[in-house]
């Protein structure tokens, strides 16, 4: 792709990693093939190609406009453009820069503005969140179905292991798991114990930064970001051996952690030695588990749901499917496996129409070999597709403490 970036925008200091993201782009629209909102609406500029055309223009001289960020605010940032792309066009680093720079120049109302602060603050305000999440359940039955059917049921709580090990990871609680799925850690917990780990979590929540960082709050994701850098260094400095994530749309941000705060002359390297450090918790796993005895379970039947994060940006697909099947699970068929099932974090929320359409369709795909139950690797998943489905859907991490005799 030919480009003329605007001798304003040309000053940038983002400048010269947007032309090269453009100029490897040859229009073959691989992408669309492969995209969420692509295949819902068949509107171009709801595709990939789209978006970078839109972009281009931006970058190019066109003033911003409503109708741009509207078709980049409906981009789930599932990268699974980027497993299709034959170029290897860096699409979500691309649309980063990209709304960013828009929104400078032309500023969101300030009636989507304060939704967008209040949600950031409210998923991250632990006590409040529980809080409401407590009364929601005790009102479920009476409030309207497409509400109540969002309202996770409380869980029967997994005993943590009170063991200490020489052996020490870092383990990291979220915003919003402990609070929806607080088995998720403590099951991991449980499994980590059987190797002869002890995991650490800092306080009872910490968010990774990614709230903030994709509802154009960078300054605030940031600031997240280096709490949590803040709080685990003393325990990286005496020797943890591995940052482990449950969440694997949290995984994916901390692993940014280096290229995030590559220009920060405070947290460059300890940012880098963060990103070093994580891995998601099915990889610890895939390491270990020959320490492992599993129990009868009788082939149960999973339906499992491979996360964009970790598909498309991890690109750690086959080793959770691979663990469950060694641990005697029976893995159903699951149609269009590759295609998000429409949380993406805050999307949701910010778009709950293209949200819903995308949550049905996987929830189609997920059922149709009939599992007993639905497992997945994000917290975001979990309760997106919960919501409306009679099969239970659990993390896999609890599938596997489940096996393990």
């Amino acid at each position: 792709m030919q480009t003329n970036l605007s001798q304003s925008f040309s000053q940038e200091l983002s400048a010269e990693v947007v032309e090269a993201i453009l100029r490897k782009c040859v229009h073959c629209g691989f992408c669309n093939a492969t995209c969420p909102t692509y295949q819902l609406s068949g509107d171009e500029l709801d595709g990939p190609r789209g978006r970078i055309y839109q972009m281009k223009q931006f970058f190019e001289g066109s003033p911003a406009n409503t109708e741009m960020l509207k078709h980049l605010d409906r981009c789930l940032s599932c990268r699974s453009c980027e497993t299709t792309c034959p170029s290897g066009v860096n699409y979500s680093r691309l649309l980063e820069i990209g709304r960013e720079a828009i929104e400078v120049e032309l500023p969101r109302p300030a009636i989507e503005s304060i939704k967008r602060w209040l949600l950031t603050r409210f998923l991250n305000s632990g006590w409040l969140f529980g809080l409401i999440l407590q009364c929601g359940r005790l009102v479920s039955s009476l409030l309207p179905a497409s509400l109540g059917n969002a309202i996770p049921a409380r869980q029967k709580s997994v005993a943590r292991p009170t063991s200490q090990h020489q052996r020490r990871v870092l383990m990291l609680s979220g915003c919003v798991q402990p609070a929806l799925s607080p088995n998720t850690n403590a099951a991991a917990a449980a499994v980590l114990d059987r190797f002869g780990i002890t995991a650490i979590e800092i306080g009872p929540r910490h968010c990774c930064g990614a709230v903030g960082l994709h509802t154009s709050q960078a300054r605030q994701g940031r600031q997240q970001a280096q709490k949590l850098i803040d709080l685990w260094w003393p325990h990286i400095e005496s020797g943890v051996e591995a940052i482990v994530i449950t969440a694997s749309g949290c995984g994916l941000t901390v692993g940014d952690y280096q290229a995030i705060f590559a220009d920060d002359p405070e947290y460059s390297l300890k940012a880098k030695k963060v990103s070093e450090l994580t891995q998601d918790f099915s990889q610890l796993v895939l390491k270990e588990r020959s320490k492992l005895k599993f129990s009868a379970i009788e082939g149960k039947r999973v339906a499992f749901h491979t996360p964009c994060t970790m598909q498309h940006g991890l690109c750690l697909t086959g080793i959770i499917e691979n663990i469950l099947t060694s641990a005697g699970y029976h893995l159903c068929q699951v149609d269009d496996a590759h295609l998000c099932c429409g949380s993406a974090g805050t999307f949701s929320l910010l778009q709950p129409e293209i949200s819903s359409n995308l949550r049905r369709n996987k929830q189609d795909a997920l059922t149709v070999d009939t599992p007993e139950v639905i497992a997945t690797a994000n917290i975001g998943c979990q309760m997106q597709i919960a919501n409306g489905i009679s099969v239970p859907v659990v993390h896999w991490i609890e599938l596997l403490n489940e096996a393990i005799d």
